[in-house]
């Protein structure tokens, strides 16, 4: 070895070890200062019974990345609070030392069920934690009332309707419509249950179809009436006979047991006292004192008006309670787990995510582009620090190419350190196809999932231009120009060049969740063939592994990248987000480049000049 890489390799280990005493000086910096400032807070007597939290709207997963100047500008609305953001609070609330429970305001939720699954596994959680959660709200329909049995207690004002109606799914048929208009819709589709373009070319449900939104119902009304039942402590039978009786009054839906209160909002400081006050069993002396007979009716009367008085709850909303919390003191890890996101249509070119979602086809929602996911996840793969990715899906689909393209990184990734993959409400077509390569993949119960099927649609109006008298004249060159280009249907030959193309995608398609979820291929159309599934069904055929929250997927990722355990160490998780897109070149894939650079001549020779790979190692794949 010579002089410099001798040099070389001094200044390597010396740079980690020095790294390594500023990480433990960081720590120990890090627990005096949280110590100090829990014995601050108790010299204060800073205790609080319930720290209020108020949630609504769409609930993002994530919380989205900083704005630009120029956005801080703009009437812009306040950004959404995250899932992510409401787990953080729930945790520091679970582990301060001086705080009763959480009383969490629900207006307006307008998220998925998936999401709110996701919120109802933070608020158990808290409750193992020894804390009690409340519930107010004015809402009781379905996405309401499934979050609020996740509590101890469900309090609603007197003028709240307990109207969960249940579910309902229905399909639009276009044919018939779109005929009369002169518009033709043609579409090659090789998987019964991919049933998307059924709307455009059938008349009527098929009896794939209908069989499909039977099970999604069927599964769905399952989860959601057990979980009903089990936080009210009723039986699914029970629950399910309510329901069929809806609308029901917050008087009558309390007397069925469905809520526990019923009061106005200014009412709850009273309420929350008076019920933590008959919730403790009585002492001796209190006990004994009740016994007692009141010794005139003056005394009787002057006991009545204290306790219409009563005591009051000591309620702070977050942002007063955020500086009194205890905190718990941990080390922090060297390393970080990152996340990206993949939200809205798979597409070619750069994400879109407008700040204002517009209700308008092809203009509003987000869009997950393939150059801005490949850019993120290449960046991701050179980031040394990073342990693992936890790639967050929530996509019905889009493009094949743009899906395969960014599947493509998350199986090079998933080559180098894990990547666990986190599906929102919905990850599927695509969706999935991007998801199987990755070395876990966890949804909720309630993701609707799958989808793994290919299909193709296309749209021809010259009898719609007939109609409104306009010529049109086309001129080709080549026998298959008009294959897109939608002024007349297709030809026999043009079809069958269709049909071939989707089938050997579907077959690509197969191949990739076979590979990645180690899957025997022959036997895949029997969960394939564009069948869609909730995650519950999705285990029970192994395109999932487990179910959990966010939490739940940093608890597994730590574990598959060796990283301390979370309940004892801080572990960052770093959103990355891309402020702009350039081309990065991906690095070797194959595993013959990092053999071989490990066994480069340089690096053969070790100790007394002995080959390296005449020594015992391993190499970690």
């Amino acid at each position: 070895m010579s002089n410099s890489d001798q040099n070389n390799d001094f200044f390597t280990i010396l740079g980690g070890e020095l790294k390594q005493v500023w990480q433990d000086l960081g720590n120990a910096w890090r627990q005096t200062a949280v110590s100090l400032r829990n014995g601050l807070r108790k010299l204060r007597h800073a205790q609080i019974d319930y720290v209020v939290i108020e949630i609504g709207g769409s609930l993002p997963e994530r919380a989205e990345p900083p704005r630009s100047f120029i956005e801080r500008q703009l009437p812009l609305p306040e950004p959404a609070l995250s899932i992510e953001q409401i787990s953080q609070r729930l945790t520091r609330i679970a582990e301060a030392d001086n705080v009763h429970g959480l009383l969490l305001i629900c207006n307006g939720i307008a998220s998925g069920s998936a999401t709110i699954q996701n919120l109802r596994r933070a608020m158990e959680r808290l409750k193992a934690a020894g804390k009690t959660v409340v519930v107010y709200t004015p809402y009781l329909d379905l996405r309401h009332y499934y979050l609020a049995t996740a509590a101890d207690r469900i309090i609603v004002p007197p003028s709240a309707t307990f109207e969960a109606y249940g579910l309902h799914s229905e399909v639009t048929f276009l044919k018939p419509a779109l005929e009369k208009v002169g518009i033709g819709v043609e579409a090659v589709q090789i998987s019964p249950y991919k049933s998307a373009p059924n709307t455009f070319i059938k008349e009527d449900i098929t009896p794939e179809q209908q069989e499909q939104i039977t099970w999604l119902l069927d599964d769905l009304y399952d989860q959601i009436t057990a979980a009903f039942a089990n936080g009210r402590s009723l039986t699914q039978q029970q629950i399910q006979a309510l329901m069929n009786q809806v609308p029901m009054t917050a008087e009558a839906a309390l007397a069925a047991g469905l809520v526990d209160d019923v009061a106005y909002q200014d009412e709850l400081e009273s309420l929350l006292a008076i019920r933590e006050e008959q919730d403790k069993p009585p002492t001796e002396t209190e006990a004994e004192e009740k016994a007692k007979p009141p010794e005139n009716e003056e005394n009787a009367t002057v006991k009545t008006s204290e306790a219409t008085k009563g005591p009051k709850a000591t309620l702070l909303d977050w942002d007063k309670a955020s500086n009194l919390l205890t905190e718990k003191a941990r080390q922090r890890s060297r390393k970080f787990i990152g996340v990206i996101s993949l939200e809205g249509s798979i597409m070619m070119g750069s994400s879109q995510n407008p700040p204002i979602d517009l209700p308008i086809p092809l203009i509003g929602g987000a869009t997950a582009g393939e150059q801005t996911l490949v850019y993120l996840l290449r960046r991701a793969e050179q980031l040394d620090d990073m342990a693992g990715l936890i790639f967050h899906v929530d996509s019905p689909g889009g493009s094949a190419l743009a899906s395969d393209l960014i599947g493509r990184e998350i199986q090079r990734i998933s080559q180098k350190k894990p990547v666990l993959v986190y599906m929102g409400n919905t990850a599927a077509s695509g969706g999935y196809y991007v998801s199987a390569h990755a070395n876990h993949i966890m949804s909720q119960a309630l993701t609707i999932t799958g989808s793994i099927g290919v299909f193709s649609l296309r749209l021809h109006n010259q009898e719609l231009y007939n109609k409104i008298g306009v010529n049109r004249v086309g001129l080709d060159r080549g026998n298959r120009a008009n294959l897109y280009n939608g002024m007349a249907p297709l030809t026999e030959e043009e079809r069958d060049a269709f049909h071939d193309s989707i089938v050997e995608m579907y077959q690509q398609f197969k191949q990739v969740v076979a590979a990645g979820r180690n899957l025997p291929y022959d036997e895949l159309d029997e969960i394939c063939n564009g069948r869609v599934w909730t995650g519950r069904q999705a285990l029970k055929h192994k395109l999932v592994d487990s179910h959990g929250d966010f939490t739940d997927a940093v608890h597994t990722l730590a574990n598959l990248a060796e990283l301390p355990d979370p309940a004892s160490h801080d572990i960052p998780v770093v959103n990355l987000f891309a402020k702009h897109t350039r081309y990065l070149t991906p690095q070797p894939f194959e595993m013959a480049e990092t053999v071989g650079k490990l066994l480069a001549p340089e690096r053969l020779t070790a100790f007394n000049n002995k080959p390296l790979f005449l020594l015992p190692y391993s190499i970690k794949v």
